[in-house]
């Protein structure tokens, strides 16, 4: 089952009004965002949920990501993409343009970075943080939409929700950082835990503050500006992924590495996980529980 996470209303931007079951999901790591629209794409199933919440209301700090994952994992959900509004680094990013990066740097720090935070030592691999098959499906279809499409980059995840220093800017383009947002992690490592794949696409809206605006320009003109930007950048995601949909729509979802993330991740010893802990966790270790015959 494909998963789709972004702002709200992604999803009837990408489908339309079609119809769908509207499921409210509960977690041991409290509410999601939203309710998830389940709905059914040439043959494809997939999962709709608007991170921010109906209406746009829980900034980037506020997003409950344990709760999204684990409720995308608890319906069936195996491969997700995803979609963030990004500030460039790069004067070849230019606002409008798509990044579908491959590297993060987190610096964010008010967020719980783990589902595995009582009763296991859980430490996944997370060296390419963003799936590979699931890149290469978006880049396939690059040539299908009007934009620049970069076939790399590194996302710099701030805390927020007050945008960077020019100092910080500076120091992000350093460190080697191509675009910046504030929703990518722990989201990305949390669906690692969960074992399931995971791309995102990143919506240039204008350049980080490292670079000097047009002299002259009001505030009320350069934030008229950006929202331009940013509407220009979303219809060009939605292409970019309603393509990448109709691909993975044709045939069966990619295998991904990131299906059997915990086979060498769990240090804990499984047989001597307490019932309270496997019931916790319950979706998120039923797999690697069963390949241990542990099930």
């Amino acid at each position: 089952m494909l998963g789709i996470i972004g702002g709200t209303g992604l999803g009837e931007a990408l489908f339309g009004q079609v119809q769908g079951e509207d499921r409210v999901v509960e977690t041991p790591f409290g509410k999601p965002s939203s309710a998830l629209r389940l709905v059914e794409w040439e043959g494809l199933r997939v999962a709709l949920l608007a991170r921010h919440g109906p209406g746009h209301v829980l900034n980037p700090s506020q997003v409950p990501y344990r709760a999204n994952i684990h409720a995308l994992k608890s319906v069936g959900v195996t491969h997700v993409l995803a979609s963030g509004a990004v500030g460039s680094l790069r004067d070849d990013i230019a606002p409008r343009d798509l990044v579908v990066v491959d590297q993060v740097i987190d610096r964010t720090f008010r967020r719980t970075p783990t589902f595995f935070d009582d009763g296991l030592a859980v430490h996944v691999e997370f060296a390419d943080p963003f799936c590979s098959e699931l890149r290469t499906v978006l880049l396939s279809v690059s040539g299908k939409v009007d934009a620049n499409v970069h076939n790399r980059g590194t996302y710099v995840c701030m805390e927020g929700p007050a945008f960077s220093t020019k100092a910080e800017s500076q120091m992000h383009r350093t460190w080697g950082g191509d675009v910046i947002g504030m929703t990518a992690m722990p989201e990305a490592k949390l669906a690692r835990e969960a074992e399931m794949s995971y791309a995102l696409v990143a919506l240039a809206t204008d350049y980080d503050c490292w670079k000097p605006h047009t002299p002259g320009i009001t505030r009320d003109a350069l934030l008229a500006e950006i929202i331009g930007h940013l509407k220009a950048a979303t219809h060009n995601a939605i292409g970019l992924m309603k393509a990448a949909i109709d691909v993975l729509a044709r045939k069966p979802l990619p295998p991904s590495p990131a299906h059997t993330a915990l086979d060498l991740a769990v240090w804990s010893d499984a047989a001597a996980l307490t019932p309270a802990v496997r019931q916790r966790y319950g979706v998120l270790l039923e797999r690697y529980l069963r390949a241990k015959g542990l099930a």
